[in-house]
């Protein structure tokens, strides 16, 4: 193993899925304005019909690419061209590895910052913190009951003949031409699908706080209503991106900063 590898290692190291085991994950859903979710969706996607935001932190203990780390994660819900998923505005990790291969690979908006996520009995919560600002805490109390008695039918989720359950995010992946602020190609609008096997699944009453921050602005996605909070342990496998269409690159310009430091 050096610097140049070869076509054995290379090979040896070919993946079709990213596969993460026992993954911990606290999910909790809320409704925002819908002027928010037009304002923050790059064309062509256009807003799903209910203004649904959401919000995670992970643990993944262990994976088939030889890291383990945790991870959050912001969505608001999105359509193109009739089919409906989520639009991935922050991707917070705590490996680099992790961070390289979701931006360069899927086009997530990862950074690296410090993730705490914990699960004692009936509680359950997690926080991000990046440049000395904790921007979100989410927490969930587990007694099997929602905010919103109503909010189980507004989980985004595609269950398979199997058990398993489909989830399907929106990226766009854009880089910038050396030395200037253009973009290297036109921008492309790519779906990405993850499969989720459940070992166990809890629901409970979420709660979500933000902290402004000029570098991770998730207060801009209001909570107009909570909904509910959803603790999975599963086994789950990221598939391939697929690209869906290309986007003219000044119509994208004020969405393109959300991977860096930008106030």
């Amino acid at each position: 193993m050096g610097f140049v590898k070869s076509f054995q290692e290379i090979t040896g190291n070919a993946r079709k899925t990213s596969d993460f085991y026992d993954a911990e994950i606290l999910t909790i859903f809320w409704e925002t304005k819908p002027d928010i979710v037009a304002r923050l969706l790059p064309p062509p996607l256009t807003p799903a019909e209910y203004p649904l935001a959401m919000a995670f932190v992970a643990n993944y203990p262990k994976t088939n690419f030889d890291i383990s780390y945790r991870e959050s994660a912001l969505f608001v819900r999105a359509v193109y061209n009739g089919e409906e998923g989520n639009y991935c505005l922050s991707m917070p990790v705590t490996n680099d590895m992790a961070m390289v291969g979701g931006r360069e690979n899927y086009g997530y908006p990862k950074k690296m910052a410090d993730i705490h996520f914990e699960v004692k009995g009936d509680n359950a919560m997690g926080w991000v913190e990046r440049r000395g600002v904790r921007y979100v805490q989410i927490s969930a109390k587990l007694t099997g009951h929602f905010n919103d008695p109503k909010a189980e039918k507004r989980q985004p989720r595609q269950a398979n003949a199997n058990g398993s359950i489909k989830g399907l995010s929106f990226t766009y992946r854009s880089y910038p031409k050396p030395g200037g602020n253009s973009r290297e190609y036109n921008p492309w609008l790519h779906k990405q699908e993850t499969l989720l096997k459940p070992k166990s699944v809890r629901y409970g009453k979420g709660e979500i706080v933000f902290q402004p921050s000029p570098y991770d602005p998730w207060t801009e996605v209001e909570v107009v209503k909570m909904l509910g909070a959803v603790y999975m342990v599963s086994d789950n496998s990221m598939l391939g991106a697929t690209a869906l269409a290309a986007v003219d690159p000044m119509k994208f310009a004020p969405y393109a900063f959300i991977k860096y430091d930008m106030k």
